[in-house]
């Protein structure tokens, strides 16, 4: 299975109902919890984990709080975070179109260290244009813009962890 073919297929899984999705393909074996998944069961430990694709960019809970903690309080506190973290990146953002990521891994602007970067803000670019790296498990992915237009600003710092769906760019789709 491609890297393309895994896009779509997360793609297809976050639109549905499901809450796991697991394949196994000779060696190959990719296991896919959504959001929903903790929902109604307790959460599990695995015994030998392949390759987990998370489908969200909130926090995994490892292990249940204690009985005497109020659950309702901690996921009202984690919805008031998302919440406010969404609320100013929409105010920074105006009417500018994200630039994603398509997966979970390590974000790098250049190709190496002594390379330019491969987009920096006022740069104008095209659909297709590689704006960035995200290595996964040591396969180093270039991240092609769905959009064209002028980078309006740079959402993460180089070098730094990101999750599926985190926000990488901002552009102007009509600049």
């Amino acid at each position: 299975m491609n890297f393309k073919e895994i896009q779509d297929l997360i793609k297809l899984i976050n639109k549905s109902n499901l809450t796991e999705f697991k394949m196994k393909d000779g060696d190959f074996s990719l296991s896919i919890r959504t959001k929903k998944y903790g929902k109604n069961r307790a959460p599990q430990i695995l015994q030998s984990p392949q390759q987990i694709m998370p489908l969200s960019a909130a926090p995994m809970q490892v292990s249940m709080p204690p009985p005497s903690a109020p659950t309702p309080a901690v996921n009202k506190e984690l919805i008031i975070n998302e919440d406010s973290s969404k609320a100013a990146t929409d105010s920074e953002e105006g009417n500018y179109v994200e630039i994603k990521s398509p997966i979970v891994g390590t974000f790098y602007r250049s190709a190496s260290p002594d390379k330019p970067q491969y987009v920096k803000p006022g740069d104008t670019i095209e659909v297709g244009t590689v704006v960035c790296i995200v290595e996964a498990m040591k396969l180093f992915n270039e991240i092609e813009s769905e959009v064209s237009g002028k980078i309006v600003k740079v959402m993460i710092e180089d070098a730094s962890p990101v999750q599926y769906e985190q926000v990488l760019y901002l552009v102007d789709p009509n600049g």
